[in-house]
């Protein structure tokens, strides 16, 4: 093989943040030394992409920033030379926690039939944002949405906040509102990928929530959501199940898939990080149910800003190389931007994002994670297709991925205190190389 190894790293301690490093050459391996062996005769689950959330909060942190800063957002997540490239990314139906306050698309108390349903709030911000994105990328971007909560008037405890349930009377209603929203959306030039059913149905936060179990989720699929979105000629959408943290996903999963005429409308199931990182249940989910398709929808570092904390790189790292190594066909992000405090949030719940915009200053401020995120997201392109890897030191975390173009990329995280000399074999050669610590690096070569 003679094509060059091309490699990009991120390390403590230096000024390597996605840094384009010496190229490596294959040659004879030594058995006896440590390895993360590529092997692209295997073939895994194909990626979807990478991606974060559109949010009001993101949004209007967005547009209080100057034209140039704005420019730069938009490049460093959606450009596919100069940024991430980002395919795949996430909204939110009515109001969340990264919202200015609590609203919804139709707060006529009892209107069922929909007559008063407006995206018009939409429209101040958050609209504008996507539609800048998609600007760039065109049809390259995936868009999926998932409600926080229905109207309040649609639940059992009169308010948007607090949980409560959908009131039995208004799953109908509920379904068509689902399809309002996506049609209203594609008159405005943003064309829907999926949705979800619900955001964390088993939380009762302060915030934007409406519970489900698994049973209620399941029936108001079978009964009332699949067949809205087939009627309204919808039935492309990609739905799924769940949205919440991977303890419960094998659970929520059975409950749903073992009742054909629910799982026949449900492309999958999404899941977040929130409680543990249980990636077994990740690969267990799979397992069970090899048809259905897994992925992130949603991730992010709770707790205010978290300034100049390498530990959130790496939680991001970790997170993204166990799940796509189970089998996850897509990993999006929480807010795509937030303001130096870590929000705006309507109840307080600050959190950090990979990008954080001085809305005083003007400035804008780049988070570890968003390194980290770049040595997948960059390089893993949509169609890609994970092939066999394996490491021989636990230290070193590793996963491979063959893209379409025929090239292959290997990234390797190291999330020690040591520095680990290791060769990269392929093809029965090897590439000789160390992984700092704290690091982690992407490997690109020619396949073949």
């Amino acid at each position: 093989m003679g094509s060059p190894v091309l490699v990009f790293q991120t390390a403590k301690g230096t000024a390597d943040r996605l840094s384009p490093k010496p190229p490596l050459s294959f040659g004879p391996a030594d058995p006896a030394a440590a390895a993360v062996l590529v092997d692209d005769g295997p073939r895994f689950q194909t990626i979807e992409g990478f991606g974060g959330a559109f949010t009001e909060a993101a949004a209007v942190t967005f547009y209080r920033m100057p034209a140039a800063i704005r420019a730069e957002i938009l490049r460093a997540y959606f450009d596919p030379f100069a940024g991430h490239g980002y395919t795949l990314c996430r909204t939110h139906i009515n109001s969340c926690d990264f919202a200015l306050g609590n609203y919804a698309y139709d707060d006529v108390a009892g209107d069922t039939e929909l007559q008063h349903f407006s995206i018009e709030h939409d429209r101040q911000a958050l609209l504008p944002m996507i539609q800048e994105a998609l600007q760039l990328t065109g049809t390259a971007l995936k868009l999926f949405a998932s409600p926080w909560s229905p109207p309040a008037w649609m639940k059992t405890n009169g308010e948007m906040n607090h949980g409560g349930r959908l009131k039995p009377e208004c799953q109908a209603a509920w379904a068509r509102y689902y399809a309002r929203y996506v049609q209203a959306y594609q008159k405005e030039g943003v064309p829907l990928w999926g949705l979800t059913v619900q955001n964390e149905p088993m939380a009762t936060q302060t915030w934007d929530s409406c519970r489900y179990s698994a049973e209620e989720e399941r029936d108001f699929v079978r009964d009332y959501l699949g067949p809205a979105l087939a009627e309204a000629g919808l039935g492309r959408l990609r739905l799924m199940i769940w949205d919440h943290n991977r303890d419960g996903l094998y659970e929520r999963a059975k409950t749903v898939y073992a009742d054909p005429a629910a799982a026949r409308y449900v492309w999958g199931a999404a899941f977040h990080w929130y409680v543990g990182d249980h990636f077994d249940n990740v690969q267990l989910t799979h397992d069970a149910f090899p048809q259905k398709q897994l992925l992130f929808s949603e991730g992010c570092q709770e707790g205010g800003p978290h300034y100049d904390e390498w530990e959130v790189g790496e939680r991001y790292g970790h997170s993204m190389l166990q799940d796509l190594n189970r089998w996850t066909v897509g990993w999006v992000d929480w807010n795509l931007v937030l303001d130096q405090t870590g929000g705006p949030n309507h109840v307080g719940n600050l959190c950090s994002a990979p990008l954080l915009a001085n809305t005083q200053t003007g400035q804008l401020y780049y988070h570890y994670s968003y390194d980290y995120i770049g040595h997948f997201a960059r390089f893993i392109r949509p169609g890609a297709q994970r092939i066999a890897c394996a490491s021989t030191l636990d230290d070193l975390e590793a996963t491979a991925f063959l893209n379409s173009d025929g090239r292959i990329a290997v990234v390797v995280l190291n999330r020690t205190d040591r520095p680990h000399p290791f060769e990269l074999k392929y093809g029965g050669q090897a590439a000789g190389t160390i992984s700092p610590a704290h690091s982690i690096n992407t490997y690109c070569f020619a396949a073949g």
